[in-house]
């Protein structure tokens, strides 16, 4: 992994208002993340945890604070150009998969690659590449529900892998798998991204998931912290 962060928030505050009272939910929260590196984010229900990924991708604009990617300031992106910055440098996994249903397999990966730009001929290329990777070859003209939850979910890894993104941010990529699938999912997910020298943050409660990760960090009370042994175990 390289010394120098691949993302570096400071002091990220973000709170939300109910009944005329505000909730913080961030709680100046600062984190750096090497390339390459394999972040488990831990927290309890309601904790922050998917709303700290959608700071770190600038889906929502943090209250106060900044984040950092590989020298782009993204807090001070205006739309469109923030919309761009993710679409060709962050990949998102989601524990609902969220492909698109009207699109078979092959479309589904194939789209992010459209959005890019990137010619017919390669764009074929790859999607096919990545259809062997994940061993759906056979399934490139199914529909989403066609597939089995496991498929479901490789075929949102190979979506958000494709185009190399930078960073991927996984939120509960498991979490909607039997225990078996989801070791198969994990296995693919973190072998892909180490072999493409990507940046991943994954949210989680599984234990199995925490013990691969290089770092975990937990949330609580609105508060990023290294996790303790206990904590992360």
């Amino acid at each position: 992994m390289s010394d120098t962060p691949l993302l570096t928030a400071t002091d990220l505050g973000y709170a939300y208002q109910e009944a005329g009272q505000s909730h913080t939910v961030i709680d100046h929260a600062s984190l750096e993340l090497a390339k390459g590196e394999l972040v488990a984010l831990l927290g309890a229900s309601g904790s922050g945890k998917s709303t700290l990924l959608n700071l770190l991708a600038g889906i929502d604009q943090a209250d106060s604070g900044s984040v950092v990617i590989a020298g782009h300031n993204i807090s001070t992106l205006q739309e469109p150009d923030l919309t761009l910055f993710r679409r060709q440098h962050i990949g998102f996994i989601y524990q609902l998969f969220k492909l698109i249903p009207t699109l078979t397999v092959f479309e589904n990966i194939a789209l992010p690659l459209e959005l890019c730009q990137i010619g017919t001929a390669q764009r074929l290329q790859q999607v096919s590449d990545w259809l062997h990777q994940i061993g759906l070859q056979n399934r490139q003209h199914a529909f989403p529900d066609q597939l089995s939850g496991g498929e479901q979910q490789r075929v949102a890894i190979a979506r958000a892998l494709i185009h190399q993104p930078m960073l991927v941010l996984a939120d509960e990529p498991t979490g909607n798998l039997d225990a078996e699938t989801g070791l198969h999912v994990l296995d693919l997910l973190t072998n892909l991204a180490e072999q493409h020298q990507q940046t991943l943050v994954i949210v989680t409660h599984s234990e199995t998931v925490a013990r691969r990760a290089h770092r975990v960090l937990e949330i609580h009370n609105g508060k990023l912290h290294s996790a303790s042994s206990q904590l992360a175990w």
